[in-house]
Parts: structure tokens; C-alpha cells; sequence
């Protein structure tokens, strides 16, 4: 390894730890040459992911592409940042995991969407319109509706639906309030 300071190549390592969840290793260096230490990390080498388009067109996974498309989906509903990267890690870590290293982007489109819908309905919608490319108004409503069945199977009026799945423990969340224009009030009395 170059020293930084000296850039000498002789060096020896003072201590090696693992880091960042044992994906990477630490090694604390000392230059023989000039006696300055310097850190270095080792990290497993991954063969990068390729997309592969709709068009056939292939091109590296980006996850901040990816990324920017799901927070657009969430804008404006309740899913956190906090979320969206938990959501961005586990389709990231699922891509990784598997032996093809070229994935088509419909794959990574149902991993997301999939997660999705668990998380938030109006994001999915969102996400679901822009991926599945919906031509007409059957085809979104056909979506609509399968969201709608489960609770239609329990007997809750459509109109009384909550826009996120309750949560597991905790309070059940209510439907939101449709915006509209608040009534005036009236002057206060002057003094």
C-alpha cells in the first residue's frame, strides 16, 4: 500500500478490525519508511448489477435513480426518509443476493411495488401508474380495485378505508381529511 504522506510502498499493518456490519475490514497502517499511520478498508468485490431496460438497453444499477422515482411515489404521504431507505436496502439486498448479475427492470419494478403496498396505498398507486404504464381507466381502476378487495371481504364501507395498512401494534390510522377551503372567522372584537 502507497503511504499518503511519503508514498513509499513499504508499510506494515498495526491493527485490523472489522467494520460496517463485518462488510468491510479496518487496517491501521504505519509507514516504515516516515513512521506516519494511515486507515485503509477492504471490502468484498461485487460484480455490479446491470438493468436491463424495457427496450433491451443496458445500463449499471443506480440506486439513487431508483431512489428519487420511490420518494417521488411517497411524496407527500406518511412514509418517513427513515422508510424509504429501509424499502431501498431490502430491494437492494434481495438484487444482491441472487446469482443473475444482469436483472430486467420489471424485477426490480415488482420488488419495489410489492413493498410498496404493504407500506403505503396512495405510493403504490403512484409507483404502480408510472411502472405499469396504465393506457386507459379500466386498467387503473382494475388496480384500485384489487387494493379496495380485502377490506370490501370484511364488510368496510369504501369510503371509511384508511390510506396505510393498521400498523401490527398501536392505534389504527384513520383516513385522512380531504383538503378544502376552511370557513373564515370572523374579526376579532377590537378592544
Amino acid at each position: 500500500m502507497r503511504c499518503p504522506f511519503c508514498n513509499t510502498v513499504d508499510d506494515r499493518v498495526v491493527d485490523s478490525r472489522s467494520c460496517r456490519d463485518g462488510q468491510a475490514i479496518r487496517r491501521r497502517r504505519e509507514c516504515t519508511s516516515c513512521s506516519q499511520r494511515f486507515t485503509t478498508y477492504e471490502y468484498i468485490e461485487h460484480a455490479p448489477l446491470t438493468v436491463i431496460k424495457r427496450d433491451g438497453n443496458r445500463e449499471p444499477f443506480d440506486r439513487s435513480k431508483l431512489q428519487a422515482k420511490i420518494e417521488l411515489a411517497c411524496y407527500k404521504t406518511s412514509v418517513s426518509s427513515d422508510l424509504i431507505e429501509e424499502l431501498m436496502d431490502q430491494v437492494e439486498s434481495e438484487l444482491g443476493n441472487r446469482a443473475e448479475r444482469e436483472i430486467p427492470s420489471k424485477q426490480i419494478g415488482e420488488l419495489v411495488m410489492e413493498r410498496l403496498r404493504n407500506l403505503d396505498r396512495v405510493a403504490y398507486i403512484r409507483y404502480a401508474s408510472v411502472y405499469r404504464d396504465f393506457r386507459d381507466i379500466e386498467s387503473f381502476k382494475t388496480e384500485v380495485d384489487s387494493l379496495l378487495e380485502p377490506a370490501r371481504s370484511v364488510g368496510v364501507p369504501s369510503n371509511q378505508l384508511p390510506l396505510l395498512d393498521p400498523p401490527e401494534d398501536g392505534p389504527p390510522l384513520t383516513p385522512r381529511r380531504r383538503r378544502g377551503r376552511r370557513p373564515k372567522r370572523p374579526p376579532a372584537a377590537s378592544a
